[in-house]
This record gives C-alpha cells, structure tokens and sequence, in this order.
C-alpha cells in the first residue's frame, strides 16, 4: 500500500473514531502532515463517498471535518436513532432553541418575555441535551445567566458556524403572508 493510500485509511479511521467534528490542526498533528495535504485528503474522501454514493458523506460542520450518515439515508436512520437518545425536541424546545440561536446571547427572562411563557423547564431540557448552554453573564442587576449555542447545535443541524442560519427577515415576512391568508379567509 502506498503513503497516500495509507495516509488516507488512517485519516478514515480517525474520523469514524471521533464523535464529534475534528479540526484540520488536530488531524494534522495526529497523521504527522500538512494542514493543506490533510484538508485535500478530507476533499478526496468526501468526493469518494459522494461517487460511490455511500450511505456516509464527509463534512466540514461545526469548525472541523465529521463523517455523518447521506441525508438520503435520513428517513431510516431518523427510525432507527428516535427509539434511542435522540428524540424529537417539542414545539416548545424548538422555539426556544430559535431564539436563542437568533439572539444569543440571551437571559431566560429574555426568553420568556419573547415566548410568552415560562421557559425554565424548556432550557434545561435543551442544555441538558447539549445544544444550548451557559456562555457568560449579563453585566446588570443579579447578572442573570446569559445563554448561546453550542457546537453539538451546529453540529445537528449540519452548519458550519452561526452566520450559515437562515436569514430571519424572509421567514418573517413568509408567516406574516400566511397570517394575512388566514385572516382573509375567514372574513
């Protein structure tokens, strides 16, 4: 087997070992080469499995390079993993974790005052799974806990860093139409 051929089976192995993304310099250091040699065997390999339409892809998510399962294979690994850890988040779960993504970092009061409701239980639920957590505190009175997302978030929804979300405006705008629309057919 040649250096190259070798170099790239380790780099696969490193990659299904580790259970979250791995950065270029981590890589680098752990194959003992180049950031730029070790970047083109991650774009080689990510190639492969897309030419041999694999049940795996190779992405650059969350700051590093992660193996996750094709997103057409999506449907039957979602029934597979929903009877294990991953469970659906609630309505709740998923409006408070919008707001926080879009206006992090954010106090649990400030989240409340946004849903309407008390969101305590809802944002330990989501800290306790790893996509939110405790990135500083506010600088005014009893200096509130100020909460933000974290990687394992990025990483779920497959984006590379926060400015990859959706722009906000044309959502907006998008459900104030549907509003309208209801509006208007029950007059």
């Amino acid at each position: 087997m040649n250096d190259r051929a070798s170099s790239l089976r380790s780099l696969e192995a490193l990659l299904f070992i580790s259970d979250e993304p791995v950065t270029l310099a981590v890589l680098a250091q752990a194959l003992g080469a180049e950031r730029s040699e070790v970047d083109a065997w991650c774009q080689e390999l990510a190639r492969g499995y897309e030419e041999r339409e694999a049940g795996l892809t190779l992405r650059n998510v969350a700051g590093g390079w992660r193996l996750t399962t094709h997103p057409e294979a999506a449907p039957v690994v979602e029934q597979f993993v929903l009877a294990s850890r991953h469970i659906r988040l609630t309505k709740a779960a998923l409006e408070t974790l919008s707001i926080v993504a879009y206006k992090q970092p954010v106090t649990r009061h400030q989240i409340s005052g946004i849903r309407g409701v008390n969101s305590e239980g809802v944002l330990r639920a989501l800290v306790d799974r790893g996509l939110v957590a405790e990135v500083g505190r506010e600088e005014t009175p009893g200096r509130p806990v100020l909460y933000g997302t974290t990687p394992e978030f990025l990483e779920r929804l497959g984006l590379p860093s926060l400015s990859a979300l959706p722009a906000l405006a044309p959502l907006l705008r998008a459900g104030a139409g549907d509003a309208e629309a209801e509006t208007a057919d029950t007059d």
